[in-house]
């Protein structure tokens, strides 16, 4: 870690943390952490007339792992739509070549967050089969640093022992698969319904049965919830609901967020839900077809708002060429049959699927166009902006490199009316949303907490990411945004978040002016559980490896040198 000194004078802080609303004050820097002062031999940035932020956490998005890898072998295409490769800065700074779009290589990933000043990104489901090679990816991938959400909600194990109610031994698989796997927290992607897709079949409401393992995607959910409280872990459960992408997939949604009522948490590390209800946009749909496909973004969101326990993201759709990968193996074919571009599917045994198709959201479509309506409506609707956090459910509904636009478009009415203005369809999208009808414009302060404080604290990391308080991490972005003097041009909004005026990770100035200086000082974040040994789960596993896997049971963890420079977040569990 650096024991450089730096000090940034006279920026307009915008920090939730400390109720910082565009305050004029210094922020110094040492040892890789925010401190209260510094020794007046301390490098000194200038920030009059800036905007200094924390470092931006990304809570979900998909950016390491077998999908992810068979989509750039699957779209050589892809490369081309990022234009010329950068490899200038190969011979200035030490920089890889960089290469990609929408699933952009390893070193285009990291140099493209840290240019927009992000500082974590999760990655959102992780085969725990393939989990040494996710972690070599991470390690791989420069500056930012990540996390892995495993995914159980069609695991073998787990709806084997929720089939018969056993909370208790749920809660011990998921302990010892967090262990192995040096994963960060739940994830439920489709439940039950990536299983069923082994015979051809999908789970469509909270009811239907899964083939063979005779539960629900209720009771997996409820299940779901009730073990990750009984562990107390830093993150809620990270669900992706059934019904994905279908017209009147609304009401399910909301069914499905009512299973976190009167489910209480137990964590020591400030979280307050129970529940983080992924690419909301996927899953506010009303209409019985694509003919009347309509916006019920205000109806999830009436809901949201009164539900305390949860949080979610938006999953922007950004009127992009794209690449869809899902564990929602059902719906990635679902897509495939209405475009009928290429598709790839991946069975992971015992533990998930998944699959792979290309889309371009045209903004002469449309549906596209009711879509990219929904995302920015339920920012809009939202009353309390720690609980809803910035996604594209990259690259799902566009890559993460439009963060930015979509903050425009967040911040400014003009540049959204802009957008509708340009669809082929205006009237009928007009006619299946409400987004003309909305003057609210978000604040600096609002798309901090939306990109910075609430998914930090979401993720129970609120003591070490999204803030600018002494003993926070020194992960620190200045935007040539004058707090005080916004542009009226909204462009320079998405300018100023494109390329940081600076970015300093983990104490060290890693951007400059939009370029690149360093590979930074990257951890990958998992959590540890300490639980009393529960020997019918190890016995169980122990029998599952012998006649089921692939594998040996022994060659199944990631080996800590796949990882290395870590931070764990150690979780006990009282017997």
């Amino acid at each position: 870690m650096t024991s450089g000194e730096i000090i940034i004078k006279g920026g307009f802080v915008v920090d939730p943390t400390r109720k910082m609303e565009g305050d004029i004050t210094d922020i110094a820097i040492k040892d890789g952490k925010i401190v209260d002062k510094v020794s007046s031999s301390a490098k000194v940035i200038d920030a009059k007339g800036k905007t200094v932020m924390a470092g931006g956490v990304d809570v979900h998005a998909h950016v390491a792992g077998p999908k992810v890898n068979v989509g750039r072998l699957f779209r050589p295409e892809d490369k081309l739509l990022s234009g010329v490769c950068r490899s200038a800065m190969a011979q200035k700074n030490g920089a890889r070549m960089e290469s990609g779009f929408s699933i952009p290589s390893t070193f285009k990933t990291g140099y493209d967050y840290a240019r927009m000043g992000y500082a974590f990104v999760m990655e959102a489901a992780m085969p725990p089969l393939y989990s040494p090679h996710i972690h070599e990816e991470i390690h791989d991938t420069p500056i930012i640093d990540e996390g892995a959400l495993p995914v159980f909600g069609n695991n073998w194990f787990v709806m084997d022992y929720l089939k018969k109610g056993e909370i208790e031994n749920t809660a011990a698989y998921i302990a010892w698969l967090l262990n192995v796997t040096k994963g960060f927290g739940v994830k439920c992607v489709n439940p039950g319904g990536t299983a069923a897709w082994g015979w051809g079949l999908n789970c469509l409401s909270l009811d239907d049965v899964v083939p063979y393992f005779d539960t629900t995607p209720r009771e997996i959910i409820t299940g779901l919830l009730k073990a990750n409280e009984y562990l107390g872990l830093p993150h809620s459960m990270h669900i992706h609901q059934n019904n994905l992408g279908n017209p009147g997939n609304y009401q399910l949604t909301i069914d499905s967020l009512k299973l976190a009522e009167g489910i209480k948490t137990k964590n020591k590390f400030g979280r307050e839900q129970v529940m983080h209800s992924t690419h909301l946009q996927f899953h506010s749909y009303g209409g019985t077809g694509w003919g009347d496909f309509e916006s019920k973004a205000k109806e999830v969101m009436d809901y949201v708002n009164k539900n305390k326990a949860i949080t979610v993201d938006t999953g922007n759709v950004t009127l992009d060429e794209t690449t869809t990968m899902t564990a929602d193996g059902p719906f990635e074919h679902h897509l495939h049959s209405l475009n009928h571009l290429k598709w790839v599917n991946v069975d992971v045994e015992m533990e998930t699927a998944a699959g792979v198709v290309p889309y371009v959201y045209d903004p002469n479509i449309k549906v596209c166009d009711i879509q990219w309506a929904i995302g920015l409506e339920l920012a809009l609707y939202a009353k309390d902006m720690n609980r809803i956090f910035l996604t594209t459910d990259h690259p799902n509904a566009g890559p993460f490199t439009r963060y930015p636009r979509v903050i425009k478009w967040l911040m400014s009415k003009k540049a959204r009316e802009a957008v509708l203005d340009s669809f082929k369809h205006k009237d009928k999208v007009i006619d299946a949303t409400t987004l003309h009808t909305i003057d609210r414009e978000l604040t600096l302060y609002e798309i901090a907490q939306m990109t910075r404080s609430g998914p930090a604290k979401c993720l129970g990391m609120s003591n070490i990411y999204g803030g600018l308080a002494p003993g926070m991490n020194a992960d620190v972005g200045i935007f040539d945004l004058n707090y005080k003097n916004m542009p009226s041009d909204p462009e320079k909004i998405e300018k100023a978040f494109q390329r940081a005026a600076c970015f300093i990770k983990s104490g060290e100035i890693v951007v400059k002016d939009g370029e690149v200086l360093s590979r930074g000082h990257k951890k990958t974040v998992w959590v540890h559980v300490n639980m009393p040994e529960n020997l019918q789960v190890k016995r169980d596993i122990t029998q599952s490896f012998t006649k089921d896997y692939t594998v040996s049971l022994v060659n199944y963890p990631v080996r800590d040198y796949l990882a290395p420079h870590p931070f764990v977040l150690e979780v006990d569990v009282e017997a």
